[in-house]
C-alpha cells in the first residue's frame, strides 16, 4: 500500500507525524508498529521506528494495544486519534 494510506495518530510541531503500520502474519495474528515520519517537499519521507511487535488476535485489538502504547509514550498529548486506523503496511524497504 502507498503512503496515502498513512493515518496519522497525531502531528508534532516540527511537521512530523506519529503513524502506525498494521500487518497480518501467516498464522492469522496481527501486529502493529509505531513510527514517526517527516514528509519532505519532494514527497520523500524519513521514517523512524518508535516501537514494534505490538500483537493481538484481531486487527482492531492490535491497533488498540499500539494506541495504548502511544498514549504511554506521549501522555501529554490529548489530541491523539483513536482506532480504528487505515491499514498501512509500513515503509517500503
Amino acid at each position: 500500500m502507498s503512503r496515502l494510506n498513512m493515518d496519522p495518530l497525531l502531528s508534532f510541531h516540527d511537521g512530523s507525524h506519529l503513524v502506525m503500520s498494521t500487518q497480518c502474519s501467516k498464522e492469522g495474528s496481527f501486529s502493529c508498529a509505531l513510527y514517526t515520519v517527516l514528509i519532505s517537499a519532494d514527497d520523500g519521507a524519513a521514517f523512524r521506528i518508535i516501537s514494534s511487535h505490538l500483537e493481538a488476535q484481531t486487527c482492531l485489538r492490535a491497533q488498540a494495544i499500539a494506541y495504548e502504547h502511544a498514549l504511554h509514550l506521549y501522555p501529554q498529548r490529548s489530541d491523539m486519534k483513536q482506532p480504528p486506523y487505515l491499514i498501512w503496511h509500513g515503509p517500503r524497504s
